[in-house]
Parts: C-alpha cells; structure tokens; sequence
C-alpha cells in the first residue's frame, strides 16, 4: 500500500511535463529588441522635451535686423546659449523615435562661452587688440538710443544717408600708431558683425563703417540703432569682439543704391571720387579706355579721406571708359562712363544707370 502515493506522483510529473510542451497552449513571448528600442526612444522623447523646456531662457530676444540674423543660421542674436540636450536615440529606431532628436543651438564659435556678465556697461577702458578677421575690445556708442538718427557720413565723407546701423572703428592699437583698421578712411564702407558681452549673453548686430573712432581705447562705436539692440537703456563701454563681413543682403546699412560721387570742386583738371554704398569696403579703382588701351590705377587720397583721385587725361575726355571697382571681397562692380563725366562736381553716377557689360 505504501507504493501507491509514489506511483501517483510519476504520473502527475508526466502530466505536467507533456502540458508544458504541448504547442496548442498560448504562450508569452518575449519584448523584441526593437520594441524595446523604441519604448526607451520613448521614454528619451519625453525626458528631452521637458529638459529643453527647462533650458530656453525666456528673456533670449533678437538683437540684430532680418537680413543678418539669417546670417547666422536662423539663431536669434542676444539669446542665451540652449545647452545641448542628450537625445541618445538609437539609430535603429524610425519615425516618431527619430524625430524626437534636438540638435544643439549654434553657439556661432563661442566655445562655450555664453557671454554673460555683471556690470557690463562698466567695462575696463584698454587698447584693443587686433584678430585675424577683426578685433577685440571696447564696444561704445555715440549715437542716440532712443532718436535712432541715421548716419550723417562722419570721417568717410559721405553726407546725410538713410543708414541707420552703422559705426566708428579704431584708428590706433597703441596710441597714435595708426595700425587699426582705419588706414587713412580706407575702412569706409565695409560692414563689421560686433558682437558684445551683457546680462542675458552675446548680442550680435551687423553695422556699416561711416567713421572713425573718437578715443584712444574705442574699439568699435556704435549708431544709436545697433546700441539700442545691444545695450538696451543701460549706454556705457561694453566688452565685445568684431569681424569683418560683407554688406550684402544686411539690411539697415544700406542708405541708397551704389554709386560714384564726385566730390564738390571738381573740374577737368582735378577730381576724386568715391563709391557709396558699396558692398564692401573698396580694395581699389582702375579706369580703363574703352575705344583706346589707356588703364590707370587710381590712388587713394592721403588727408581727405575715402576718396581716389582721377587723372586729368580721363577729365579731359569724352571718351568712353570702365571704371572697376574691386571689393575686399565679393564680386566687382564696374560703370560705363564718359571720362567727362567724372569732372562734374557733386555728380552722382548710379552703378543701376552706367553699368559696363561684364
């Protein structure tokens, strides 16, 4: 009688054995590898979101105009750095998962530098230094932030003009060495993007160069316009950098259509020009006879500043003529004119109405 339990179990562990295997019984798979995938490229979506959210400073703002802040790939000049959010998405994982990816904002070469400071409008007065493209120092204004007027031509010489993002630039690294960017006025007309250090970080605009700077420790002077878009109501001598670029497509430096003018007192024995705005600031002039092989180089005019002085055989001429002006960068622009035409003072040779076939 004693074997009969025993007998019971071996049937029962039979049983059992033959349930388990049996393949008409459901049974639980196990999660997939992407399945999971894609449930933590879930669980990353939602945690990315909520950081950036965190993470945009709600005092960020725009600084520059349009055109320049386009320049800059779309990131709003003035606004505080975004750090970067780990989105850590697996690239096997598609669709919604993948769309949850938040690129860094650009940081436009600041290395991590967000631009942040204290007392910003009280910055140290020192000589500024120079870059390879640009410089470094001092960003001050002399304009009025609150009238916003335009530029009244300053030591470029160019009279009243509808420019209202414009600046000075220094003249001297050291006191009275003349190795700034100014060069005797040969600065004129370029566009520098300054950017300056303030309590919400970097703030970037883009001015036009009218004229030179009034002190020794200036490094760039701004308008009234872009010192507003900077400094707010808080005026004062701010820390910034600045680079050279082009004018072109920047709007608010712009104060008519380009143009040689012809400075007051000209005759057919003594006249100088300039070009106003241009693209960029002028690198050099060559006039060039179209209906004989004449070519001259023009030089720059040593005291009065941002003009080039025309040979009295082109004066003299009614020949035709091609006037080549050459950028620091960008392409050429050249006009089709009478040589006398550039002996009549206070002319104004619209690029639109004398451009040469190129």
């Amino acid at each position: 009688m004693k074997l009969v339990p025993l007998a019971l179990f071996a049937i029962s562990a039979v049983f059992l054995a033959a349930c388990s295997d049996n393949p008409a019984l459901p049974r639980e798979e196990p999660a997939s590898s992407s399945e999971r995938s894609l449930s933590s490229a879930r669980n990353v979506q939602s945690s990315s979101q909520g950081n950036l959210s965190s993470a945009r400073d709600p005092q960020s703002s725009s600084s520059e105009n349009g055109a320049a802040s386009s320049s800059e790939g779309g990131v709003s000049a003035g606004s505080s750095a975004v750090e970067p959010v780990s989105s850590a998405v697996p690239e096997s994982s598609a669709g919604e998962a993948s769309s949850s990816s938040v690129a860094p904002a650009s940081s436009d070469d600041d290395d991590g530098d967000d631009g942040k400071c204290t007392d910003c409008d009280s910055f140290t007065a020192a000589d500024p230094t120079l870059t390879e493209n640009g410089g470094k120092g001092s960003v001050t204004t002399y304009g009025s932030i609150t009238a916003k007027e335009t530029s009244l031509g300053g030591a470029c010489n160019y009279g009243q003009t509808n420019i209202q993002y414009y600046a000075a630039i220094h003249v001297n690294v050291s006191p009275g060495d003349n190795k700034g960017p100014w060069q005797g006025g040969a600065a004129c007309g370029g566009c520098v993007r300054v950017k300056a250090r303030t309590p919400d970080g970097w703030k970037r605009v883009t001015v036009r160069i009218t004229d030179r700077c009034p002190d020794a420790n200036c490094g760039v002077d701004l308008g009234g316009a872009p010192a507003a878009d900077i400094m707010g109501d808080r005026v004062g001598r701010y820390s910034g950098e600045w680079e050279f670029v082009s004018c072109e497509g920047v709007e608010g430096v712009w104060g008519d259509s380009t143009s040689l003018w012809v400075k007051e007192g000209a005759s057919k024995y003594w006249s100088i020009v300039q070009v106003r705005n241009p693209r960029d600031m002028v690198d050099s002039i060559a006039i060039y006879g179209v209906d004989t092989q004449d070519s001259y180089g023009l030089e720059m005019v040593v005291g009065t500043e941002n003009f080039w002085t025309v040979p009295p055989e082109v004066l003299q001429a009614d020949g035709r003529y091609r006037v080549v002006v050459k950028y620091r960068t960008g392409r050429d622009d050249e006009w089709l004119v009478k040589g006398s035409e550039l002996a009549v003072p206070e002319a104004n040779l619209y690029l639109y109405e004398h451009r040469a076939a190129q």
